[in-house]
C-alpha cells in the first residue's frame, strides 16, 4: 500500500488539541484538509506525522511547540497609544486587529486596554504550546 511522501499532495481529517485536552480545530463534519506535504502551508510536526502514513490510518501525534507555531516571544507584547487604533472600534481584551508592520499584515490580540494604553499581542495564539492532533490519512492524491 502506498505510503504519504514529500509532494504528495494528501488529504486528512484530523482533531487538534491542547495538552489538556481542550480542542482548537478539528475537521469533523467539513471536507478533509488537502495540503501537499513539504509545501509549508500546514505547521511543520503535522506535515512530518503524515510522512508515512497509508490511506485510512489513524495516528495520535504530540507536536512540540517549536514544531508547530513556534515559542512565545515576549517583546511580541507591546503597549501602544490609544489613539493608534479607529476612534470607533471597540477595543477590549480578546478583540483582534490587524496592523501593517513593514508592509506584512500582522494580527494582534488584544490582553488589556483602557482610555489611553492598549497591550496588545502578536503571537500566534497557539505558540508556545504543545499539540496533540488526531490524524486519519483519508488519500493520497
Amino acid at each position: 500500500m502506498a505510503e504519504a511522501q514529500n509532494n504528495d499532495t494528501v488529504r486528512v481529517h484530523y482533531t487538534g488539541r491542547l495538552t489538556d485536552g481542550t480542542v482548537f480545530d478539528s475537521s469533523a463534519g467539513r471536507e478533509p484538509l488537502e495540503f501537499t506535504i513539504g509545501g509549508e502551508t500546514v505547521i511543520p510536526g503535522f506535515e512530518r506525522a503524515v510522512v508515512g502514513m497509508s490511506p485510512g490510518e489513524k495516528k495520535t501525534e504530540t507536536i512540540a511547540a517549536e514544531d508547530a507555531y513556534g515559542p512565545f516571544i515576549e517583546e511580541l507584547v507591546r503597549e501602544v497609544d490609544r489613539s493608534e487604533f479607529p476612534e470607533d472600534a471597540v477595543v477590549e481584551p480578546g478583540q483582534r486587529f490587524q496592523a501593517n508592520a513593514g508592509g506584512a499584515v500582522v494580527v494582534l490580540t488584544v490582553i488589556e486596554a483602557d482610555e489611553k494604553l492598549v497591550t496588545v499581542d502578536a503571537n500566534h495564539p497557539l505558540a508556545g504550546k504543545d499539540l496533540e492532533f488526531d490524524i486519519e490519512l483519508v488519500e493520497i492524491v
